[in-house]
């Protein structure tokens, strides 16, 4: 049992202190996980990994009623977090712009801003609610691995398959949301 593991047992049995040394010790991952999901976003976007990081963990943190099973389990709820941070994140700035309450800014934030709408990523959470609802497999995986940063292995253990069915999962998860978000 990784050091992880151990703590996340620890935090489930009431130990404030592991919980958080394992907050302290879990943030930097968090961290690349979303520095990770930010690269495949456009140029400039507006949420920087550390402020995705940091909303993440104030909502994991806040999380009392879970049966932590290992590392794994975490990163995977954790996933769901930082999609759902981004999912609010996007509406946010799209119900702003359609109200055009736009807040002043400093030059160095405006020179920032993306010159492409922020709908793509709530486009992509409708995709996922529809593939949930005749695949939740498939759209299980892609949360995994597209929000959570997890790997084909990581992912397999999670979703309790073999890490070639993920894959062949994934590739077909994949081919529907790009059809479905070209409009096919």
């Amino acid at each position: 049992m990784n050091e992880i593991t151990a703590q996340l047992k620890q935090w489930k049995y009431g130990d404030v202190a592991s919980k958080d040394e394992l907050m302290s010790q879990i943030y930097n991952e968090l961290r690349e996980i979303a520095a990770q999901y930010l690269r495949k976003e456009r140029a400039h976007h507006t949420l920087q990994p550390t402020a995705l990081a940091n909303e993440a963990y104030l909502r994991l943190v806040k999380i009392d009623d879970i049966e932590w099973k290992d590392r794994t389990h975490f990163f995977a709820v954790s996933a769901k977090i930082i999609r759902h941070v981004l999912i609010d994140y996007a509406r946010a700035r799209s119900t702003q712009k359609r109200r055009g309450r736009y807040q002043p800014l400093e030059l160095e934030d405006a020179l920032e801003l993306s010159i492409s709408p922020e709908t793509d990523l709530l486009a992509l959470d409708e995709a996922l609610k529809q593939l949930a609802e005749f695949d939740p497999r498939q759209s299980k995986i892609v949360e995994l691995r597209f929000f959570g940063g997890l790997t084909i292995e990581e992912t397999a253990r999670v979703i309790g398959m073999s890490p070639a069915s993920v894959k062949r999962e994934w590739v077909i998860a994949k081919s529907w949301l790009y059809r479905k978000l070209q409009g096919n």
